[in-house]
């Protein structure tokens, strides 16, 4: 799941600046979850964008955005919408955003009505929890499935910095410190001999941007 937030409807209407007939795309997947850019949402910034006095000419909710297939079969059901604006404005991740810029077809300005925060797992609370950087070198086998490089603020391989006090991080007091996360859950496991092992400083150039893969 990509965890995005709105923009501030004054930060949007200044990107928008002059532009008055917004065409409108949401994303039916992640910013649906996360209350940006579900149907509903772009229905409440709609209506906030009519009352500046912009025309909205249309808007579209692609399942999945930054799914080139998805998405282009959603433009073209708005073309003419789209034809007929001289702005568009997204409501989804960064990844939706420039799909739309690479599957346009129509020469369009666009604009960003979402802040892309991190990946994320929700939890019991509906609460958005950061757990996976995509460093590319997965090592949750070795730390019972809690990943220090994105746990532990210094992204530490080999156990807790000498900061952690009562379990509690030296960054931020009221977390966990991931490694004390990691020895318990271990130990739990009785797996303690993994928390032993020496570990390598994390090779960098399995994360080098921008990665691609091809299936």
């Amino acid at each position: 799941m990509i965890i995005t937030k709105q923009k501030a409807f004054e930060e949007i209407l200044k990107s928008l600046d002059t532009k008055n007939k917004i065409f409108i795309v949401g994303c039916g997947e992640c910013s649906t979850v996360c209350k940006t850019g579900g149907e509903d949402d772009v229905k409440k910034i709609k209506e906030l964008l009519e009352k500046e006095g912009k025309i909205v000419t249309g808007y579209c909710i692609p399942s999945a955005p930054c799914v080139a297939g998805k998405l282009k079969v959603e433009l073209a059901k708005s073309r003419k919408e789209i034809e007929a604006s001289n702005a568009i404005l997204v409501f989804a991740c960064g990844l939706g955003m420039q799909s739309v810029k690479d599957n346009l077809r129509i020469e369009k300005p666009i604009h960003v009505g979402c802040d892309t925060l991190f990946m994320g797992q929700i939890d019991s609370n509906n609460a958005f929890l950061e757990r996976c950087t995509a460093c590319g070198d997965c090592v949750l086998e070795l730390t019972g499935l809690i990943c220090p490089v994105t746990r532990c603020p210094k992204s530490l391989m080999s156990g807790p910095c000498g900061g952690q006090n009562n379990g509690k991080c030296e960054v931020d007091k009221d977390k966990d410190c991931a490694w004390i996360l990691i020895y318990n859950e271990l130990k739990r496991q009785n797996k303690l001999d993994l928390f032993r092992q020496p570990r390598p400083p994390k090779d960098h150039s399995k994360s080098l941007k921008p990665r691609n893969l091809k299936l």
